[in-house]
């Protein structure tokens, strides 16, 4: 039974009536371009066919009232006199705060939500959840869908009401998605451009079942050594650097930190290269672009791990594996693989599911071998954005 399908029906027998509404918002997986957002730089991700659905209707006061049927619990709550608390329900209501903050005004709903973007594996369960609430808010309270705006708005949201520090690559895959398609973001402009996957390609996200452990402190001092180096270089940021440039004046830095802004500066170059290689259909550049991303991670950016490097090896043993990279902020989570189906159509199909579930045998039985850990292994499709069905 589709997502669909049970948030409808299990409005139906809560409310007696059918949904005016239905909303899904997907979780994303980044294909290249990782650490380069918080560098004004570029990045690749791909909105995938797992998402959030909520079934709703509007309601004539002022109150937002949603059932979780995946944890069972409602999170309800007035729109005047927001206050904090705990539980997914911030996410609905940091979202209802920054709308409000940005100067919308905003009419209550009524609703069931499901999910099936897994939670902690990095695919942006939280920025799916905050997309499909605001294009719940702006479908029943007649707001223009800028998705750009609302993917900042939604940011906020997170940053300032839930107190997450993410950047805003989340939130503008999730809001602004092309079927079929990864869309390149500039993380400075918030310009995007819709990136065709290359023919006879499906992507397969691949879970190494660990999680990020305390990484915040080793990721604000990744930041403060990128910051770093671009004053080195005398530039805002390291978007600004060309790798020749980098190559002329690296000799400036600390070993550390000339790691560390080495990979950035590459990364980005990647990912531009990584939009030429999918836009002429060379499935074979990309994939050696995301092996040369993880390896960049790992020895210059050290953010990789033990599992999420046996996992990329395991993708590679598989002839079908154009390329196999960790993705996400890295210590645990999961890597990406550019597989071969030899589907050719424009539309992603089942077809191309079936093709990869090979791969993902493969590649989950020899990582267990290697690690004991059971994985996850998810075969995605390019999705759209966060939309009224």
């Amino acid at each position: 039974m589709s997502l669909q399908h049970t948030v409808t029906q299990e409005f139906e027998r809560r409310y007696g009536v059918p949904p005016a509404l239905v909303v899904r918002a997907p979780g994303r997986v980044n294909l290249i371009g990782e650490h380069t957002d918080y560098n004004d730089g570029f990045v690749l991700p791909m909105a995938i066919d797992r998402a959030v659905w909520i079934a709703l209707q509007p309601r004539d006061d002022r109150r937002v009232v949603c059932t979780s049927l995946d944890l069972r619990q409602v999170a309800e709550f007035s729109l005047a006199g927001l206050t904090r608390g705990t539980g997914w329900g911030e996410y609905l209501k940091g979202v209802a705060w920054a709308l409000q903050e940005a100067g919308h005004p905003l009419q209550g709903w009524e609703g069931t939500l499901a999910s099936d973007v897994p939670i902690g594996a990095g695919l942006s369960s939280s920025a799916a959840l905050e997309m499909a609430t605001a294009r719940v808010f702006a479908a029943v309270s007649g707001l223009p869908w800028d998705a750009t705006a609302m993917a900042k708005l939604g940011q906020r949201a997170e940053n300032q009401w839930v107190g997450v520090n993410c950047g805003i690559m989340d939130q503008t895959i999730s809001a602004a998605g092309v079927a079929g398609h990864a869309l390149l973001i500039d993380c400075r402009s918030l310009q995007t451009q819709p990136v065709p996957l290359p023919p006879g390609t499906t992507v397969v996200v691949l879970d190494t079942a660990t999680r990020r452990g305390l990484v915040d402190s080793a990721y604000n001092e990744r930041r403060a050594q990128c910051e770093a180096a671009a004053r080195t270089f005398g530039v805002p940021a390291l978007r600004d650097v060309s790798v020749a440039q980098f190559e002329a004046q690296a000799g400036q830095l600390d070993e550390m930190t000339r790691r560390r802004a080495r990979h950035v500066v590459t990364e980005n170059a990647r990912t531009l290269q990584a939009v030429e290689a999918s836009e002429q259909g060379d499935a074979v550049a990309l994939g050696q672009l995301m092996d040369a991303s993880h390896a960049s991670l790992r020895d210059d950016f050290e953010v990789s791990s033990r599992e999420l490097d046996a996992m990329v090896a395991c993708a590679r043993q598989q002839e079908s594996c154009y390329g196999a990279r960790m993705t996400g902020a890295g210590f645990g989570g999961c890597a990406v693989a550019l597989v071969r189906t030899d589907c050719h159509s424009e539309e992603r199909s089942d077809e191309e599911s079936h093709a990869a579930h090979p791969f993902a045998t493969a590649v989950a039985g020899c990582y267990q071998a290697t690690t004991g850990l059971t994985p996850n292994v998810y075969v995605c499709a390019a999705s759209n954005g966060a939309q009224v069905i």
